[in-house]
């Protein structure tokens, strides 16, 4: 499993997963000493608090998979910051977002080619939890992007 975590990002490391009838959760934490404050740049080691949050990924053995990440919020020593906080974040996770870049590329290539219903119907069965309107949000920012 750590190979697989690996794969998203190599700071990350494998603790433990569950496995149910349909799905795999997968928990993992950062192994960073530092981060960059998105704000300013500024590298930060003062951690300010752990929080869990979770995310879609690609399929497992056809089981979809969650991911729940002990995620840091670290302080911005800045003076010049108007942020005195920032949460970590990760180059296969857009900031707030529920599903990694790769899964969401698979969403749009087999939402392509076919309605956004039949598309979640297909998507739902062993690949992730999607809706149609998430679907047509997604379709609309990939026909939007410079």
């Amino acid at each position: 499993m750590d190979e697989f975590i690996k794969e998203l990002d190599a700071d990350l490391d494998y603790l433990e997963h569950e496995i149910t009838a349909d799905e795999v959760i997968l928990y993992v934490a950062s192994n960073r000493k530092s981060c960059r404050c998105p704000y300013c740049g500024h590298t930060s080691m003062r951690i300010h608090s752990r929080y869990e949050k979770s995310f879609q990924d690609l399929p497992i053995m056809g089981k979809k998979t969650k991911v729940i990440i002990e995620n840091r919020k670290l302080f911005c020593d800045n003076p010049d910051c108007t942020f005195t906080t920032f949460a970590e974040r990760f180059d296969f996770l857009e900031q707030n977002g529920k599903k990694t870049k790769r899964l969401i590329d698979k969403i749009i290539d087999i939402s392509l080619n076919t309605s956004s219903v039949a598309a979640s119907r297909t998507l739902k069965d062993g690949i992730a939890e999607v809706g149609k309107s998430t679907i047509c949000n997604l379709l609309k920012k990939r026909d939007t992007a410079p």
